[in-house]
């Protein structure tokens, strides 16, 4: 199937193409300022942006002081903004620029929005700044003492208001509003109404001038109202040549969604340019769906406003501008990941240290594998029990072998238990594990080599049996090891099996974390030095259940040939089950992460090997069974999941916290979405 199938459109998906205008700035020089205006018009409508803001007072510059009270200049700035709107329109982009204009009596700070060939609407300036270096109210009119809602400009009447909400009739979700520059300094600002009247991309056309810090703190406002209002936010600042009798300008322009930064522009820049970004006014839509808060403020302290529709252009065909991790639960930025793997390793010991000093504990069982999981839980235990002040000997750590169990895994388990100075001990599952197969009549008590499920759970069961009872003989609890990735693919033995512990540190994190956090325990030596290597050998281990032996050819069971690769599904877990998204965008998501390993970023320290790439069908094939086991045949290991932390922001899957589901509901709906909209090739 050709590129042209809308799968492979961004705007289809809900996604809108915004862009920060920062042009040179010519200083009460209106013709050569549209000029600069329509230029980036022109290339922004070539790079398929929809909407497009520019700077405060754009038209006539911000610091010409007296010069804004002359007839001439605010005449010409009449004439251009009407030459921009047909540029505007030619190039299927909606425009939002800074100008001074006249209503009755008084000069307003407007922000004027232009598409489909004209005058959409007019904003003024909400707050207007009388401190330090502003001198706005000795020329301008505060939006308040407007006495009309309605200005006259170049003969026609358009709609003059703070507020004003801008609605998409073509493209659902695409509704923005306007504030200028100081508004958002205001301990109410205006684009809080605005949002909460259903505006999703908040735009601030802004003159702030620099000073050292200033910067931060702009960014800061920026990242907390898209945050608070759950919305995108894009905010463009005046740069190089904006006057500079007593002030300098940096061009920041920023654009942030849902508090997190998505686009940055070059600040100091010489020459006009555009920051572009594609924000997801769908995802910014089901975040407020699922957000009472929001709903319940809205009600609230929502106030009616004034929706001026306007047809949008048909959007971005192309691939997304946006940064997107290809690891939802792993940051690309290697300062961020050690501050995600320092709160996550901490949070999972803080949830053990409660429940032990809740329990009165002071040992625990816990068995361990030689596999990520294990380790993982067994390096929590022994930190929590360092700062409980415990000797690690009350982590009793068992390894059971069974039928499939390889020398790697077992010397792993051993020699990582020696080295963290826990009590060890081996249990040999498999004379247990035969004799219950007997007593069933199972095919492989007769020497049949049937691996089938009952083979499997049969020893998965006796692990966890011996657990619980072992923790009965000693007085303690056991620590579960099955993590988030494994729970929502049911990835699990039920019962009496590794879906089940007394505390459970690892349920709410996912698989992909769990190997940087061992390599980040490991780096820093946090459970001793002589444990770094053992973690390096788990670390480079195939994932494993190690309950089927190996087969003639020494392929050992590899869980992610059987599941998927954890990488994909750890993806579609944290879209689908923290944003609601459908199927189809998952996967379009997932192929703009995925489709090319040489492009975008990877975290630090993934091996090399792990660089992959995945084609469509790959991802669609993966996908749909992601979805069989997460909506119809797992939810009822869910249902009854032992207590545990919270620990990502994809959130988790326990029936007390982010997930309720019921256990015997239908995945066809997911399939058939998916199946409708997702080509095969």
């Amino acid at each position: 199937m050709a590129k042209t199938h809308p799968f492979h459109a961004s705007c289809a998906h809900g996604f809108v193409r915004v862009a920060a205008a920062t042009p040179v700035v010519h200083v009460a020089d209106p013709a050569a300022n549209a000029e600069e205006h329509a230029r980036l018009i022109r290339q922004a409508g070539a790079s398929g942006v929809d909407l497009l803001v520019f700077p405060e007072l754009s038209l006539s510059a911000y610091a010409i002081d007296d010069l804004l009270m002359q007839a001439a200049l605010l005449e010409e700035i009449e004439r251009r903004i009407a030459d921009l709107a047909e540029v505007a329109d030619d190039a299927g982009v909606i425009a939002v620029i800074g100008a001074p204009l006249r209503n009755g009596d008084a000069l307003f700070n407007c922000a004027v929005v232009l598409g489909g060939g004209e005058v959409l609407g007019v904003v003024p300036k909400t707050y207007l700044p009388n401190y330090r270096e502003y001198y706005e109210k000795r020329w301008f009119a505060p939006a308040a003492s407007r006495s009309e809602d309605s200005l006259v400009l170049n003969g026609e009447s358009v709609d003059f208001a703070p507020g004003l909400i801008f609605e998409a009739t073509n493209r659902p979700g695409f509704v923005f509003a306007v504030e200028i520059c100081e508004d958002f300094w205001a301990p109410q600002p205006p684009s809080t109404r605005a949002a909460l009247a259903g505006a999703r991309i908040l735009c601030n056309l802004s003159a702030s001038n620099i000073v050292i810090g200033k910067a931060d703190e702009r960014a800061l406002l920026c990242a907390s109202q898209s945050a608070r209002t759950l919305s995108a936010y894009v905010f463009a600042a005046s740069g190089w040549g904006e006057s500079t009798t007593d002030l300098a300008w940096d061009g920041q322009a920023t654009i942030h969604e849902l508090g997190a930064k998505i686009a940055e522009g070059e600040r100091f820049a010489l020459e006009s340019h555009l920051t572009i970004a594609d924000v997801d006014v769908d995802r910014i839509g089901l975040d407020r769906l699922r957000n009472g808060t929001f709903a319940d403020c809205a009600r609230l302290e929502g106030e009616a406003a004034t929706v001026v529709p306007f047809e949008a252009g048909e959007g971005p065909g192309d691939a997304l501008i946006r940064p997107l991790d290809r690891f939802p639960f792993v940051p690309d930025d290697a300062a961020r990941l050690d501050q995600d793997c320092f709160e996550a390793f901490n949070i999972q010991v803080q949830g053990l240290m409660r429940r032990m000093t809740a329990t009165g504990s002071k040992t625990l069982v816990i068995g361990v594998s030689g596999g990520l999981d294990s380790t993982q839980a067994l390096l929590v235990a022994c930190r929590a029990f360092d700062r409980l002040e415990l000797p690690r000997t009350g982590i009793l750590a068992f390894t059971m072998p069974g039928f499939a169990t390889s020398d790697g895994t077992k010397s792993n388990a051993w020699a990582l238990m020696d080295a963290v100075g826990v009590t060890g001990a081996e249990i040999d599952i498999r004379p247990a594990a035969e004799q219950m197969l007997r007593d069933i009549g199972h095919p492989f008590s007769n020497g049949e080599p049937v691996h089938d499920i009952t083979f499997e759970n049969v020893q998965a069961g006796l692990r966890t049996d011996y657990l619980f009872r072992l923790a009965n003989q000693n007085h303690g609890f056991v620590l579960g090891t099955g993590d988030l990735s494994e729970l929502a693919l049911g990835w699990c033995t039920y019962g009496v099996g590794d879906h089940m512990s007394h505390y459970n540190v690892n349920g709410g994190v996912a698989k992909t974390l769990i190997q940087h956090l061992i390599r980040w325990v490991a780096e820093r030596g946090l459970v001793g030095e002589a444990a770094t290597p053992t973690l390096h050998a788990v670390l480079a281990t195939e994932i494993s259940p190690e309950l089927v032996p190996a087969g003639a050819d020494g392929e050992i069971q590899s869980t992610q040939s059987i599941v998927g690769p954890y990488a994909l599904n750890d993806f579609f877990l944290f879209y689908i089950s923290r944003f609601g998204l459908k199927p189809s965008k998952v996967a379009f998501l997932a192929h703009q992460a995925w489709g090319d390993a040489t492009t975008g970023s990877w975290p630090a320290g993934l091996p090399q090997a792990e660089r992959v790439a995945y084609d469509l069908p790959t991802i669609k094939g993966w996908l749909r069974k992601f979805l069989i086991r997460f909506f119809q045949t797992s939810q009822f290991k869910r249902s009854a999941v032992p207590n545990g932390p919270k620990v990502v922001t994809g959130g988790s899957l326990s029936p007390r916290g982010d997930w309720r589901a019921p256990s015997d509901s239908s995945a066809r709906v997911w399939l058939d979405e998916l199946d409708q909209n997702v080509p095969d090739v």
